[in-house]
């Protein structure tokens, strides 16, 4: 075969490989619509829509709530800043919000602090039965919080810390420090045992070892730790209702339910105005997280 034979066939081979028969195209395009955009469209609608419902109620006067004959249930005739203002100055909200923010940033330290030894305990200095003990750790988080609240209230009266943020960061712990350490043991498994071993011959102590090696390559799954414990501290509602009964103390999921309703009158604009400005904090540090919590997600299961 001379050498022009042979860059011709090459050639209509690579055309026969590249040309694609219209009908598969379009057969291939409906299947991708059918399959992922259109189910995709749909996830996203739902998703998003109680945040849009939130925001056009916010902005709504009181007259378009109650009047769906004349005015459209999905859109905003004449927009208000009212209920938003009732809400900022009428109200002890911007308190409510920097309680929440404190009991959720001490109670994330809390367990993440309490997660990262026991996990590296369990996953590194394999002691006997370490693994019965991980599974009764993550087994502990599988109980109803509404469980543990008949003894939880008891130890919280005892210790006088009753209406006190105290007693929610104390309490929080106890349902989070548990997903948080099964969490930390996944990503753990994930870093290779041969760099502590290299420590561990060069003299390095295990606490020294965890705060220059495994810290540092474990930052994604502690960004993952941190954003599951903050978001549950923040929208937990069964203890802030049970330990908090001061106005200015309660936390922003129990405050705008129990002081925007007064009897059977339901104030919908600001109790809408309040969840959704409740939720831009927890939203802002997903934005800036996002891409930690996805890696230590994939992280975490690696073998």
């Amino acid at each position: 075969m001379t050498e022009q034979t042979a860059v011709a066939v090459e050639e209509a081979l690579a055309g026969a490989s590249t040309d694609v028969p219209e009908y598969l195209s379009w057969d291939s395009g409906v299947r991708r619509t059918i399959t992922v955009y259109i189910p995709l469209a749909v996830f996203v609608i739902v998703l998003l829509f109680p945040f849009y419902w939130m925001a056009v109620t916010s902005v709504k006067p009181d007259y378009e709530m109650y009047n769906y004959k004349q005015y459209n249930p999905f859109w905003v005739h004449s927009p208000t800043l009212d209920n938003i203002r009732k809400l900022l100055f009428e109200t002890d909200y911007p308190r409510w919000l920097l309680t929440t923010m404190g009991i959720a940033t001490a109670a994330t330290f809390l367990s993440v602090f309490a997660s990262v030894l026991a996990a590296y305990a369990i996953e590194r200095l394999r002691f006997k039965g370490a693994q019965h003990v991980g599974l009764a750790i993550y087994l502990a988080y599988l109980v109803p919080p509404t469980i543990l609240f008949i003894p939880l209230a008891t130890l919280i009266f005892e210790f006088g810390l009753f209406d006190s943020p105290i007693a929610l960061i104390l309490t929080y712990p106890t349902a989070l420090v548990p997903f948080c350490t099964w969490l930390l043991i996944g990503y753990f498994k994930s870093i290779p045992y041969e760099l502590e071993e290299c420590a561990l011959i060069d003299g390095a102590s295990r606490l020294q070892i965890l705060r220059r090696i495994t810290l540092p390559l474990a930052v994604p799954g502690l960004i993952s730790a941190g954003i599951f414990a903050f978001t549950l501290s923040w929208n937990e509602f069964i203890y802030a209702l049970a330990f908090i009964q001061s106005t200015e103390k309660k936390t922003v999921p129990v405050a705008i339910l129990t002081e925007l309703v007064t009897g059977d009158v339901f104030q919908w604009g600001s109790l809408m105005a309040g969840s959704l400005l409740g939720s831009v904090p927890v939203a802002i540090i997903y934005s800036f997280f996002v891409e930690y919590y996805v890696s230590s997600m994939t992280g975490a299961v690696k073998e």
